[in-house]
């Protein structure tokens, strides 16, 4: 079975990959600022948890140079990091945007994954199956007027894939995936904007409204599935509506 760790893995799709990843008797490290509730009592319980601020400099590099993560992957024949963690704040046309939660959303949904990336590749060096999923959106792929900071770290985060496939590290499979549009705490956040700082409002409105939300246990499923599969890592930057 493999070791994975997970980043935002208490809420969302996190903690529906977490619970998904757990059933298949996978060993998890999650890593998010709160835990994940309602689980240690699970009979398949293989769940580490780690608080962390990944938008904390200190915080993160902590995570990163610490012996939590070599420990975790120290036997590790299948190795797998999944950045799941995300922050869609702040919203607004860029002239209004808070400079500090501009900075937090770049820590969290790239610097984050770079970091945390490159500090999984030197640990496991050794482990001759490895595999990193980063949670993308298509939001790194149209732009979105008010999305300014999202849009630009996963646009990021889907061209720091591009460029580790081209490195070529040994036995190393990454993808930049995108979950399509997610019932979750993000997709209430989003609608309960003002209409003059995202344009776009009325779009997940309908979503919502019409049942187009897909709940977070069933792309969990399709990740999860698809994760291990022979195709992952193929398609360095991708869409889960191509693996349905």
């Amino acid at each position: 079975m493999a070791l994975i760790v997970l980043t935002g893995h208490s809420r969302g799709l996190g903690a529906a990959l977490a619970r998904r990843l757990l059933r298949d008797d996978h060993s998890v490290l999650g890593v998010a600022r709160r835990m994940l509730d309602g689980i240690e009592t699970s009979p398949h319980n293989r769940l580490r948890q780690l608080t962390a601020n990944l938008a904390s400099r200190e915080g993160l590099l902590a995570l990163s140079r610490g012996r939590d993560l070599q420990e975790f992957f120290r036997d590790a024949e299948q190795a797998v990091l999944i950045h799941n963690a995300g922050l869609v704040t702040p919203i607004g046309p860029a002239d209004q945007l808070n400079d500090a939660e501009v900075a937090d959303a770049v820590m969290v949904n790239l610097t984050a994954a770079m970091i945390l990336s490159t500090a999984f590749l030197r640990i496991t060096h050794h482990c001759p199956d490895r595999r990193i999923l980063l949670v993308s959106s298509g939001a790194a792929r149209s732009p979105y007027a008010g999305w300014s900071a999202y849009c630009a770290g996963k646009a990021g985060l889907d061209h720091f894939a591009r460029t580790l496939a081209l490195e070529g590290h040994a036995n190393l499979r990454i993808e930049s995936l995108a979950p399509g549009v997610i019932d979750t705490d993000m997709q209430t956040t989003v609608r309960s904007v003002p209409l003059a700082l995202f344009p776009m409002r009325p779009r997940f409105e309908e979503l919502k409204a019409s049942g187009g939300l897909t709940p977070p246990d069933a792309a969990a499923e399709v990740i999860a599935k698809h994760l291990f599969s022979s195709t992952f890592g193929k398609e360095i930057c991708s869409d889960i509506r191509q693996l349905r």
